[in-house]
């Protein structure tokens, strides 16, 4: 099968965990635009490169597509970039034109844009360090209370905001056209950092009012979007560790932790049943109370009970905790090996995206033409490094990006990881974003 897959970002979670994801299966080719044409924290995508190699590309059976990449140069910039709605048209009026001659399954999404509370501008505009809370009170009650909100936020920066909002909301109108006529097999609009009043709530309303589908999560979509591709039967049963509290909602989203999992695997193309029917267990190692979240110092109650391995094909998602493991689960799982029938472990950011990209994962495995042993390992040690190593212990003791003290600090949990699957391999770690919320790394 091959697979066009255009990326949000350069981010390794958006990029080479789709390369890493699809080698399991050595029958599947992905091809994606080089990466340094992607856009990041600061640079925007160079959509003209990009237009020129999907056009260029022969026998694509599926396309999957980040529209905010192709539109705007990125998901942040689709928040920062001044592009008139008039430039933009006229880019995926562009893309149209290129889709419709690949003759291929087109399965793209893009971002109902986010509005987050607080006063840092990392990956918004500069206005929002000083005003990015007082932005999000008049998105908030203005929606709540169904006209506008008066505070005291300059008249030049509130129409700049309503602008940019307003210019992405008719652009993603344009969308729902284009798969009115056909365009599209599959069209998602992610909402992102959601409340449960807002501009870009109200939004999400009006687009589903006109047939548009709504989907909470952003970063793993494009995952999940890949695994929709993936023509197969796969029977799901979710088990939820802590099933009575299966009802919370997690942070960062807008639907109980059961509603994303159905919604994970649905939109997968999956088919969620009951234990007995099941060709893989969907473990959830989820919350009580509240999820918790370690950068932020935010604390749950941990997993304190006996994990026992299943006698069916299973997978994990640990979602106890936002952007990072549950350690305790962790210390259990170890204590059991990882035979044939471990379909992988995701434990990063959101439940939507630990979900998501696990999904993606054990659906490929599963239905492999081509299965590759050593590409299923090399993901995996990937993500306990990443999401359990990393997020969940060594960056708490990081100050700043430093590539040599990560080295020290991960060596340790480095040779649990190695012994757990049977393999070593030579790590390096890298900061892409010159930040500390993401790690590559590089085996």
């Amino acid at each position: 099968m091959n697979i066009a897959f255009v990326p949000i970002d350069n981010r390794p979670v958006c990029y080479t965990l789709a390369e890493q994801i699809c080698a399991i299966d050595a029958d599947i080719n992905l091809f994606m635009p080089e990466r340094g044409w992607l856009g990041d924290l600061h640079k925007y995508a160079d959509n003209d490169r990009i237009f020129k190699w999907l056009n260029n590309l022969t026998n694509i059976d599926a396309v999957i597509l980040s529209l905010d990449t192709v539109a705007y140069g990125g998901l942040i910039s689709s928040r920062r970039c001044d592009d008139t709605f008039e430039q933009i048209k006229e880019r995926v009026e562009k893309l149209r034109e290129i889709l419709v001659e690949k003759n291929a399954k087109v399965y793209a999404f893009s971002s109902i844009m986010r509005i987050s509370n607080n006063n840092i501008n990392e990956e918004e505009k500069e206005y929002w360090s000083d005003w990015g809370k007082k932005i999000f009170e008049y998105s908030y009650q203005t929606h709540k209370n169904g006209c506008p909100f008066e505070n005291n936020i300059p008249e030049e920066i509130l129409k700049d905001y309503i602008a940019t909002r307003k210019r992405n909301f008719e652009i993603n109108k344009i969308y729902l056209e284009f798969q009115k006529q056909g365009l599209f097999d599959t069209l998602v609009f992610s909402k992102d950092d959601c409340a449960e009043y807002g501009l870009n709530v109200q939004e999400a309303m009006e687009l589903e009012r006109l047939g548009g589908f709504i989907k909470t999560g952003a970063d793993e979509i494009p995952l999940t979007l890949l695994a929709r591709s993936i023509k197969g039967r796969l029977k799901v049963a979710p088990v939820f560790i802590e099933p009575e509290y299966k009802n919370l909602i997690s942070n960062y989203e807008d639907v109980s932790i059961e509603q994303s999992v159905k919604g994970q695997l649905e939109l997968a193309g999956c088919e969620v049943c009951g234990l007995d029917e099941a060709d893989i267990l969907l473990y959830v190692n989820n919350f009580k109370e509240h999820q918790g979240e370690i950068v932020m110092k935010v604390d749950t109650k941990p997993f304190d009970g006996l994990w026992v391995k299943p006698d069916k094909p299973y997978m994990i998602a640990d979602v106890r905790f936002a952007n990072g493991a549950d350690n305790s689960f962790v210390e259990r799982l170890f204590e059991t090996d990882f035979d044939d029938k471990f379909y992988g472990y995701s434990a990063w950011n959101t439940s939507a995206n630990s979900l998501g990209s696990l999904i993606c994962a054990a659906k490929i495995k599963y239905l492999a033409k081509n299965y590759n042993k050593a590409a299923f390992r090399k993901l995996e040690v990937t993500r306990f490094l990443d999401d359990w190593a990393y997020q969940a212990n060594v960056r708490q003791k990081l100050y700043s990006p430093d590539k040599n003290l990560i080295k020290q600090k991960m060596k340790p949990f480095e040779g649990r990881v190695f012994e757990k699957f049977g393999i070593k391999y030579d790590v390096g770690y890298r900061f892409p974003w010159n930040r500390l919320f993401e790690v590559e790394i590089c085996i």
